[in-house]
């Protein structure tokens, strides 16, 4: 096997584990995540926006990793063309997710918060430059 599929194989997984766990945490914990947030943005523009933008987030977070997981599982079955697709599309709605969350941590002024996204959003960009065969 190529290590391109591995690549691919370990991205998928690592993304997809990644936004579901963080993904379902907001469903699950709701209440004490909408808290949390709402006192971290009482300060910022952002204040009166926290229960859409917290289900945007959540939305793009679950759409994230259960493309990237779908992806994973297809490349371990063979269907290589399919996990390519669904893991590109997972990893841009990744790549969405983490700006979204990056400019939110930026606005709030939260400077520290927005650096510990960049990891991950370098993680992505460079997973899309794998997976999608540049």
């Amino acid at each position: 096997m190529e290590i391109s599929y591995f690549i691919n194989l370990f991205t998928s997984a690592f993304i997809a584990v990644l936004f579901i766990q963080s993904g379902l945490d907001k469903i699950l914990d709701w209440k004490g995540n909408l808290s949390w947030l709402k006192g971290h943005f009482e300060k910022s523009p952002l204040k009166n926006t926290v229960p859409l933008t917290l289900g945007i987030i959540t939305v793009i977070e679950v759409s994230a990793g259960f493309l990237s997981a779908a992806g994973f599982v297809l490349y371990i079955f063979g269907n290589h063309q399919l996990a390519t697709l669904l893991a590109i599309y997972g990893f841009m709605a990744a790549a969405a997710g983490l700006t979204m969350l990056f400019a939110g941590q930026r606005i709030a002024k939260d400077y520290a918060g927005a650096a510990s996204l960049v990891p991950y959003f370098i993680l992505v960009l460079i997973s899309l430059f794998f997976v999608g065969g540049f």
